[in-house]
This record gives structure tokens, sequence and C-alpha cells, in this order.
């Protein structure tokens, strides 16, 4: 089952469905709660043991009776009480596990284990009181005690779990993935499709070979079987059923797939017509796919109909098939599924106007030009976006982004599919502001955003309106302004949710789409896909989103190998090119004819409005501020100079009312420099090495100084002296972060660590009881870290050139990129999470996509960077020169230059309406910087 298509016939047009969402929608105190969303992707559930688990809580025992579910990478317990929380504990975490004896007065008999105890460093509590919300994190150690029903077990269970210990907790994920899959090929090797599961008595085995049933974000390993009248699956672990058969004269058509750009995969329809599959299999040998497609091909030949992109063509041309029906045709022939998130269907943007309060079907102006594609449509960005491609080494792209990806996919459908988004995001949905808020919003961002491209799903067109509403009563979040994410916000000229998908409808059937739609099909199925034509048509994107673009299985590095395939099943796929010639205008002799008036006369205001709200909110005023101060970034002034420290200059950190500036500087002092009567208040030394970095805490009533001598140190404001030391590391400590009480601290010693601090107890002068809540290990020194504005991801940037991405609420390392040859000197997240940038000794700028973990711009500067600040698409940087630099990125071209000091730029400090810059050089000054607006 699971995300799949669902043809309803009403009012002629067919509907896409969420079927799994629905179903939970509608039956959410089901019997079972697990689900396969709750492993980790690319994770396998093995099997499961009925266990009660062992709790004592004031001195009173109680059983909680359930079912353990060993996982690959993970334990589960799913307790029988609803009202209890699923728990899910990494293997990865878990310190010990043992099997415990029962104790026997009777010294004759032989002992037996009594259970198996788990003692682990954090666990996810899920599903509490049956409610599907973000996972809660339990850190510490924490002993857990589980009875198998079947005693017997207990000692292959524990060591079937030290086994997969022991594959988790090796450091590179190759090596990981290769220990899992033999464990797996092992299992799959030791069993059998069990025929005892035919239908009848009399079904002759045709072959059997083993597969993974594939459904969104999970895949399901098992035997397949087919006889003379049905196809089966076993699963390995018996769920979520025992098997699952298809008789196979009802197949009314199947579809050899690539899953992961490979041809591995099998998808079986059995109504005509229909497009919610009975079954896609992922298999592990090509061979054994062709094989069975064969074999159900001649089972079927003469009754299954054949159809190809031409015949459909031809249909939809006469009037046929509606423009609805024929994309949902193609996407199906072009690989595309609705249980596989990397190639789901996609639909284009049909409506571009957002903001009036009628919607007119007969101006052109109303639509998009669906001779582009999205990247092209904003003229402006496009002419950067070449800039940057002309100047790009082989094999060069214009957009770094695709325009369909499994985040893109749950993006549109958290709200009926939230478990889905949960799995994909490590048991979060993601931040609130960056979610699916307002229709006219995303198509803002889509026109404007630096690496936003994406295009529509068919639910835009269907008549369901619920991945709208949020009617599940979901807590998605608060909003920067405060408010909470409810339903999606609609346009003027939608009544309510059922109204948009109504007027959408209509949009998509209309004359003018229906004269333009062969545009968009050239661009997306058609001959502007690929080579000349694409680059023709600003169509070029990522070589790895590309069949053919590289051949996974020719890679030996086990590591570079499942790196690649993750980025590809991420990063989303262009689907298989169906046509190679343009493809032919639809016959419209019903319509009066009406066309677009030309782009290059048509202003893209007129095209395209901006969205407009009367109620502008304090925080929309301040993000206005932000963007015209970038806009004019280059208009940066030299106010002041101040020569405060006898050294290079290392860290700055200000007031909220920025009266106070502290710097920090390699000669061992901690300086205040006031403001208001512009010179030096305070200076302060805390030992004879340099110190590195300093922050302020809330509330303006503390600094915190990191050092050379692996100490951090914590000066009061108010009382002017030393309040506390934490000595936390066995070398240097580099640089430091804080959010929400957690101070993160970086270190030579190649470990970032987090500790928890209470800002209050050091607001009020009280020692602080430093509690190490973790330790991320790195390969190389730490020379810098970056915390994005949520506080839920690190990035860490190595004296060897990595830059690698934490979770901070699981501890989890999500990616490591080695992109810069010499050590990095500063990194950071741009303001909407989605990308990074890092700057090193190698003088180049790289950006990397956060969810992909791959990275999608180099810039070659003229000199080392050592420091910047960023808005996502202009970069304000200091170098090795001392001048300032504002660099575009996505021309890729420095386009101002600023005289500044006369050593290498050391620090930054930037205010929040990014109007004040303060600077600090090995020159030993600091230099204040004004916005001249």
């Amino acid at each position: 089952m699971g995300l799949c298509w669902k043809r309803l016939l009403q009012s002629n047009v067919v509907v896409v469905h969420l079927e799994i969402a629905r179903a939970r929608a509608d039956k959410p105190d089901r019997a079972q709660r697990f689900s396969l969303l709750l492993l980790d992707l690319e994770e396998y559930y093995f099997e499961q043991h009925t266990v009660y688990h062992v709790t004592t809580s004031s001195a009173k025992k109680r059983k909680i009776r359930g079912s353990l579910k060993v996982c690959s990478k993970s334990i589960i317990f799913e307790p029988e009480d609803h009202v209890e929380p699923i728990l899910k504990i990494p293997l990865r975490d878990c310190k010990k596990i043992e099997a415990v004896e029962e104790k026997d007065q009777n010294p004759f008999n032989e002992s037996k284990p009594a259970g198996l105890t788990i003692l682990c460093k954090q666990v996810y509590l899920i599903k509490e009181n049956n409610v599907v919300a973000p996972y809660r994190v339990e850190r510490g150690d924490s002993t857990f005690l589980f009875h198998l029903e079947v005693s017997s077990k207990t000692e292959d269970v524990v060591q079937t779990l030290l086994q997969l210990h022991r594959a988790s907790c090796l450091d590179k994920l190759g090596d990981q993935t290769a220990m899992i899959a033999a464990n797996l090929q092992s299992r799959l090797a030791r069993t059998s499709f069990d025929k005892n599961s035919f239908q009848n008595v009399s079904e002759i085995p045709h072959m059997e070979c083993e597969a993974e049933m594939v459904t969104p974000l999970v895949t399901n390993p098992g035997h397949v079987c087919i006889t003379d009248q049905s196809l089966y699956f076993q699963p390995l672990n018996g769920y979520p059923e025992q098997v699952v058969r298809i008789e196979l004269h009802r197949v009314k058509q199947i579809y050899k797939r690539r899953h992961g750009l490979r041809p591995l995969g099998l998808e079986v329809f059995c109504t005509e017509n229909d497009f919610c599959s009975d079954i896609y299999l992922k298999f592990y040998k090509t061979s054994d796919r062709n094989d069975l497609y064969y074999y159900i091909a001649t089972f079927l030949e003469n009754h299954m109909v054949e159809h190809t992109a031409e015949s459909y063509m031809l249909q939809w041309q006469r009037g046929h098939l509606s423009n609805y029906q024929y994309l949902l045709h193609l996407n199906n022939l072009a690989d595309r599924s609705g249980n596989d998130l990397s190639q789901y269907p996609v639909f284009p943007w049909i409506i571009a106007d957002y903001n009036s309060t009628e919607l007119d079907m007969m101006n052109p102006a109303t639509f998009r030009d669906l001779s582009k594609p999205v990247g092209a449509l904003n003229k402006e960005r496009l002419e950067r976006l070449l800039s940057r491609y002309r100047d790009m080494p082989d094999p060069r792209f214009m957009y770094g982004s695709h325009y369909s990806s499994p985040g893109y996919v749950l993006f549109y459908l958290v709200r009926v599919a939230p478990e889905h988004m949960l799995c994909l995001q490590n048991g979060r949905y993601d931040n609130a502001d960056r979610m699916f808020n307002s229709i006219g919003e995303t198509w803002k961002n889509c026109l404007d955003g630096a690496t936003d491209f994406k295009e529509l799903i068919p639910d835009f067109y269907g008549n369901d309106p619920s991945f709208l509403l949020n009617c599940l009563s979901l807590d998605l979040g608060k909003r920067q302004g405060g408010s909470s994410v409810q339903d999606v916000v609609l346009p003027p000229w939608a009544a309510d949710a059922s109204d948009f998908l109504q007027k959408s409808q209509k949009a998509l059937e209309s004359q003018y789409v229906s004269e333009h739609l062969h545009e968009w099909i050239d661009l997306v199925f058609g001959f502007k896909q690929k080579g000349s034509e694409a680059v023709a048509a600003h169509n070029v994107f990522h070589p790895l989103t590309y069949e053919g673009g590289i051949d996974c299985d020719s890679i030996e590095d086990p590591n570079e190998k499942i790196a690649m395939l993750i980025q590809i099943l991420e990063f989303g796929q262009t689907p298989t090119q169906l046509f190679t010639t343009p493809h032919p205008q639809r016959i419209t002799p019903r319509f009066q004819s009406i066309s677009r008036t030309p782009s290059v006369n048509t202003p893209l205001n007129e095209l395209s409005p901006a969205s407009t709200s009367e109620d502008s909110s304090f925080e929309d005023l301040t993000e206005e501020t932000r963007r015209l101060a970038w806009n004019n970034i280059a208009k940066l002034k030299l106010m002041s100079t101040h020569k405060i420290h006898k050294e290079a200059v290392t860290g700055i950190a200000v007031t909220r009312t920025a009266s106070s500036v502290f710097t920090t500087s390699q000669d061992s002092t901690l300086k205040m420099f006031s403001r208001e009567s512009n010179g030096l208040q305070r200076s302060m030394s805390f030992s004879n090495m340099a110190l590195s970095s300093c922050l302020m805490l809330p509330e303006d009533k503390a600094v915190v100084c990191s050092s050379w001598d692996n100490n951090v140190y914590f000066y009061s404001i108010p009382f002017g002296r030393r309040q506390d030391t934490l000595m936390g590391h066995d070398d240097a400590i580099s640089k430091m972060c804080w959010k929400d009480n957690q101070l993160y601290t970086a270190s030579w010693d190649s470990t970032v660590k987090v500790w928890q601090c209470d800002s209050a107890d050091i607001a009020n002068n009280k020692r602080c009881q430093f509690q190490l809540l973790a330790e991320f290990e790195h390969e190389a020194g730490v020379n810098t870290i970056n915390l994005n504005p949520a506080g839920t991801l690190l990035v860490s940037g190595t004296k060897d050139g990595t830059v690698t991405i934490w979770d901070t609420s699981s501890s989890v390392q999500l990616h490591q990129v080695h992109c810069h040859s010499g050590k990095i000197h500063d990194v950071a997240f741009s303001p909407d999470s989605r990308h990074i940038l890092s700057v090193g000794e190698d003088s180049c700028l790289k950006v990397i996509d956060v969810q992909t973990g791959m990275m999608i711009s180099s810039v070659q500067a003229d000199e080392e960077q050592r420091c910047f600040c960023w808005d996502g698409n202009t970069v304000l940087s200091g170098g090795q020169s001392g001048h300032l630099q504002v660099l575009d990125l996505l021309s890729n071209k420095v386009t101002t230059r600023i005289p500044g000091h006369s050593g290498a730029v050391t620090a930054m400090w930037m205010n929040e309406q990014c109007s004040t810059v303060i600077t600090g050089g090995e020159d030993k000054q600091i230099i204040f910087w004004k916005l001249d607006c």
C-alpha cells in the first residue's frame, strides 16, 4: 500500500490519494501502531518477539506487555497499551546489551536466561498517548529490562543484537551498510518462500528470488515467488502481512522501473487506467527483474493493452484525455511512482496570479509561462544563474536543486502524511517558517529564491483538499510572528480549499494551458530535457539527477557508493525521457484562440505579481529591512577605527543595545569598548594564552570566552570579574555557540562538546553546574562551528577541510563532506537553514545543500577568506589582505571590494537589521562600519 494513486470518477477528474495517510486519519486508534516509517531511512526490520518491559518506580514493579522489534539500526518496543509510548533505542547509542540470568535458590538447577537488559545513552519516545507528534528524546544513561515470553530465545536475540550493534558502531557508513547487507542476505539465504502460502495446491512454481517491496521511504525485504497463477511476495519479517498475493489474470499493466537510477524495479497494476499499483518490487539483480517481467508479459500478451507515450499523445491531442489524465499517464510511463518519493509524479505550476480577488481565465497573465522551467521564470535570477553556469567547470549545471524530491513532496503533503515527514527528518517537522504555509508565498519563493525551483504534485489538481487542511490537528510549530501552523493560506480568489482545487482544475483544463502544455512536456519529458536543447532552454540540472549520469555499480569505494546512492535518492531524479522530438500542440478547435503576450515584451511583475499583505507584521518589516540592507551591502562605509589590542582580534560580541562591544585577542585579553564614550572601558586577562572567541549570553549579564589553554571562561559584566571556568577539552578551544542554555564548544582535540549551562544562574552570579550532554567526534581538529537559527542543526569545519552536519537533538551525523584542501576558517547556515557556506585556506567558498549533503557551488576567490556573513545569496567576507568583499553566489562574482584592515580580517559581527558591521583583524584593530543607503 503506501502513498499511491487511487482513481475516483468525480466530474470526470482522476483524483490522487495518499491511502495510508487517509487510513490513519480515519482510524487513529488502530490495533497496531508500529510502522516501518519508525525506522531510519535504509533500515530493515528483521524480527519481532513478544516481551514484557519490566519497569520499577517508587519500589513498584510493572510489566508492560508488547512486541520487541529487532531492526538493523535500532531496537523498537511497541507496548500493547496505546497510552504508553513506543520506545526506539538506536543501537549505536547502546553501551551494553546482555542476557540476565534468573536467580534460583536450588544450586542443582541450571540457570536460565530470564531476560535481556539494554543500557543506552538515549531513547526516542514515539506516539505518546497514541498521538502522531515529533519524537521526544530522553538523554542520559537508561537501563531497559525485557523478559521474552519464550525465554529460550533470549540468548539468540542477545547475540543478534550484539552483531547488529557492532555494525552500527562502525565509523564508515559503507562498512555499516556492508555488514548489515551481509546479515540481511544471510537471513534471506537461510529462508525460502513458504509454499504452504499458495492459494491453490495445483499451482506450479516458475521462479523464486529475493527482492524488496517498496513503499514511500521504506523497503521491506523478502522472497518473491511466481507460479502459473499468482505472483507472491513474502516479507522476511511477516509485516504488514504474511504474504501479498496478486492473481496474474487480474494484472492489467506491468512496468519496469529504475530505483536509484538503476534498472531494478517492477511495478504491477491490476486495474485498467488506475494509478494505484498493487505492488512495487525492487530486485537485487536486474536479471531477476527481467525474468519476472517477461514471464508476466508472456502470460498477459493476449489480453493486456500496450500503452505508449505516442498512443496517449494521440488520445490527448484529439481531446479523448484531459490535460490532467495525460500528465498522469506520462508520469507513469516516465518511471514516476507514488511509491517512490524520489520519483513522485510531477505536475506544473499553472497559475501565476495569487493576489487577485477574482481569477480571470481569459487573461494570459493569469498563467505561468509554460515554455520555461521554474528557474527561468525570473529574468534577473536567470541572468545570475547563467553567469555562474558559464564560469563553472564541467560538468556544468544551471540549477543546484531539482524540481521534485522527497523533501519537496512531503513539504506539500505533511498535513496528511506527518509520519512520512517525521521519518524523513529524523523524528521532527521542519522549521515552522519553512513549512508549506501559504500557496502565494510558496509561488513567490519559487520565482525569487536562489535555490527553489520546485514544481507541483498531482494533489493540487485533484478533488481531495485535505493536504491543505490541518484535519489531524497536528502541532506543526509556531512561526516567528507567534502564529501556529494550521491550514495552508489560500489566494484571495479561493473561497476555501475545495474552491481552490476546483479553480486549479479549471485552470489546468483551460484554453491557454491546452494550447501551451506541450511546451512544458518538452522540458520535463521531451526533447528539451537533455543535451543542447536543454542548454538553450535553460533547463540543465545536476548530472546526478539524470539517468546514465553516473554508474553506481562501477564505484568500488563502498563509502563513496553509499553516499552517491543517498544523494541520488534524496536530491531528486529527472523523469525518463519519453520524446526526442518536439511535442505537438493540442488540437483545440472548440476554443477561442488566446495567446500570451510575447515574454520579451511582458514585464515580469505582470506575469507573476509579488505577494502583498495589508497587515505587515513586525517580523515582516524586519525581514524587509534585512533584504534592503543586503541589496545595498556594497554601500558599507567605514565609520571609525580603534586599535585596542596588542595582537590579532579573534572574537567580537555586542550587547543587545549595542552600547558595549567585547573583543578577544591572541594577546590573551578580553576588552570592553564603550560606543557611548568611544573608548576602551575594561581590560581582562584570564590566562597567559590566546583567547580564540567570545559570545554574549542572554540578558547581557555575561560574556563567554574560549582559550587556547583548553578552558572556557565566564566573565560577569555587572561584577567585572571572572565568574566561572569550564575545563572541557584536551586541546585549544577554537569556537563556541550558544542556544537555549546549551553551550557548544569546538576544539583542536577533534571534538565538539555540548554542555548544559543555566544562563539564569550565570546572570545571577551563581556558580554553574556544567553537564556534558553530547560529544561529536571528528577525524581532525575542529576549527569552527555554527548552529542554524532553530538550533536543530550544527555544522563543523575541521583542519583537514571537512564539513560535517549534525542533528543536535539526536547527536547523529547527517552528512560529511570533504570540500576544502586546507583547514576551514568559517562556516555558517543560510537564514533558511537549507544551505551551508564554508571558507578555507584554499581560497575557496563552498555551498552545501543541507538536506542531501551535496556540494552545489564552488567559488575560487582571488585570496584566502577568513570570515563572513551572508543572507543565502550574497556574501560579505573578510580576506587575507584586510579588504572586505561582496560576492554574489548566483553569478559567482565579486561585485565590490572595500578597503579596511592592514592585515587579514579575522573576526566579523553584523547586527540583526544587517545595517551595522564590526570587524577585527591581524592589525590589532576593530573597525565600525555603517550601511550608507
